[in-house]
């Protein structure tokens, strides 16, 4: 007869851990913590302006605050007071580059390099989700 190890013992010992495991975080008691309440918003987000860069390296710009949003063709040197118009005394307002995706991405940085030279600090990159068609995220 061989000796053989006898492991009704450890599945014992292994089913009483267990249900210790189990029933112990159970009986611990969870605290409790008061949550800030928060009333309505003062405003809604202002919507951005966006500068739009066209594959020939056009600049546009697009309020999208108004009713009917249309492009404004602007020059590179009438783009700071153009923006600063549509901002009217809002500089919070942000400001979303959107590429047409021929353009280099140099040309982008420049238009940012430009806004955030002349104190503009809310400005954004509008983008394609990838596997969308048509018009961009915002």
């Amino acid at each position: 007869m061989m000796n053989q190890i006898n492991v009704v013992p450890y599945i014992d010992v292994m089913l009483v851990l267990l249900v210790i495991f189990m029933v112990a975080p159970q009986a611990t008691p969870t605290g409790s913590i008061e949550l800030p309440s928060v009333g309505q918003a003062s405003q809604t987000p202002a919507k951005p302006i966006e500068v739009i860069v066209k594959a020939d390296g056009k600049l546009a710009l697009r309020d999208m605050e108004s009713a009917s949003p249309k492009e404004t063709a602007v020059t590179r040197d009438t783009l700071i007071s153009s923006v600063r118009e549509l901002q009217a005394g809002d500089a919070s307002r942000p400001l979303v580059v959107a590429g047409d995706k021929a353009v280099r991405y140099e040309e982008i940085t420049r238009v940012v390099g430009a806004l955030q030279n002349n104190g503009f600090t809310r400005i954004g990159l509008l983008v394609e989700q990838a596997g969308q068609s048509g018009r961009a995220e915002r």
